[in-house]
């Protein structure tokens, strides 16, 4: 520990970006909006729901595109373009009358997605650089803050929304985030190669450097890939329901908020929880234990009521967090640290697969158990591809 906190430049990258993903963590956070988007625009809820499919979709074309950007203009930069697109996403949001409410799709969702992907990516690039031989620790710190925006922005926005009505929650969002990110999008700076050098550094960056095209070459890069994609689909399917699922399984409207704040809370755990397992662990194992639990609670969500049905759904966000804070560190590891950025930019078009397709195809079941089923073998086939890819490991070594 002493390492970490005499790398004191490396903090305070850590820190700051740490403080950034606490507010480009409002991705996590539609939930909250759909019914006081639906009711002011008097738009069908299946619709709003649909903003959040474009965000994270969007939010993977922003780690994609952000991760080939931070080479070539650096992190900071990057942090500053992505976080003005939010905000600026937000802004024009708040402009949007009900002749033309469709548009928050390209505002909030393409707009403001792919500004909170390209921001997200470069500064987890940024703490993996300047952590090298702590890489779960310096990941599960800063994807854990991004988790945990939705304990403090849910009930913030619910207030906001109530004190100040929808259109200008979305101005003080706005102003908000553009402030934050003027202050401290200049911290998120990359390291020069004798800030972060020693035995262990030596180590990695001795090790091949994968370019994207070389990485999707590998059976390697899909089984990562693949896995990402079938584990988050339960989440995926829950996220924008929360609250109507808390309704829909015995517990009010007051209470649905308390759910939201929960998977928040263990979103954001899961983030940090998780890497730091796989340090002691191993990166698959942990991986193959996440992907198994999230299965396994799919499966309790097809009967779960009550506060079973809480515990259940905070295990499940736990385990996605979980997702979040290690398949950057499997990238590193896989395919080299030197252009993770752009690396796991394209692993996570599993992730935008996910958050595209599922949703889709499992809202043409309308048997509720058969949906849980379904997803409880979508997170069983994930984990027979972390099998696979552990035996591919060993027959390397």
């Amino acid at each position: 520990m002493s390492a970490i906190t005499e790398n004191k430049q490396g903090m305070k990258v850590l820190i700051t970006g740490s403080v950034l993903q606490l507010f480009l963590g409002i991705l996590y956070v539609w939930s909250v909006f759909v019914k006081p988007v639906s009711d002011f625009y008097s738009w069908n809820i299946d619709s709003v729901k649909l903003t959040s499919s474009f965000m994270l979709c969007f939010f993977v074309v922003g780690i994609l595109i952000g991760g080939k950007l931070q080479s070539k203009i650096g992190a900071e930069k990057v942090v500053l373009i992505g976080g003005l697109m939010l905000a600026l996403g937000m802004l024009a949001t708040s402009f949007l009358t009900q002749d033309i409410a469709w548009l928050m799709y390209g505002t909030y969702g393409i707009i403001g997605g792919f500004g909170v992907g390209a921001a997200y990516n470069a500064i987890i690039s940024a703490a993996q650089k300047w952590f090298p031989q702590h890489r779960g620790f310096a990941t599960g710190v800063s994807v854990c803050a991004f988790g945990f925006s939705t304990v403090i922005f849910a009930p913030l926005i619910e207030t906001l929304v109530i004190q100040f009505g929808l259109k200008n929650t979305f101005l003080i969002l706005a102003a908000g985030f553009f402030i934050v990110v003027l202050a401290l999008f200049r911290f998120i700076k990359l390291p020069d190669e004798s800030a972060t050098a020693g035995a262990p550094s030596a180590a990695l960056l001795a090790k091949k450097q994968f370019t994207v095209t070389e990485a999707i070459k590998t059976k390697e890069f899909y089984f990562i890939t693949f896995s990402l994609m079938l584990a988050t689909a339960a989440f995926f399917i829950l996220n924008p329901s929360f609250k109507t699922f808390a309704v829909e399984r015995g517990l009010g409207e007051s209470i649905g908020t308390v759910v939201v704040m929960l998977t928040g809370v263990a979103n954001a755990l899961g983030r940090l929880g998780t890497p730091l397992l796989s340090d002691k662990i191993g990166r698959e194992k942990a991986a193959m234990t996440i992907i198994l639990v999230t299965a396994i609670g799919a499966l309790l969500l097809c009967f779960a009521q009550g506060i079973l049905f809480m515990a259940t759904i905070a295990v499940i966000a736990f385990c996605y967090g979980g997702f979040s804070g290690i398949y950057p560190v499997l990238t590193a590891d896989y395919f080299g640290i030197k252009n993770v950025g752009s690396n796991y930019g394209a692993v996570m078009v599993g992730f935008a697969l996910s958050a595209l397709t599922f949703p889709m195809i499992i809202s043409r079941i309308n048997d509720v158990t058969i949906k849980f089923i379904v997803l409880a073998s979508l997170a069983a086939v994930g984990v027979v591809l972390m099998v696979l890819l552990m035996s591919s490991k060993k027959k390397e070594s």
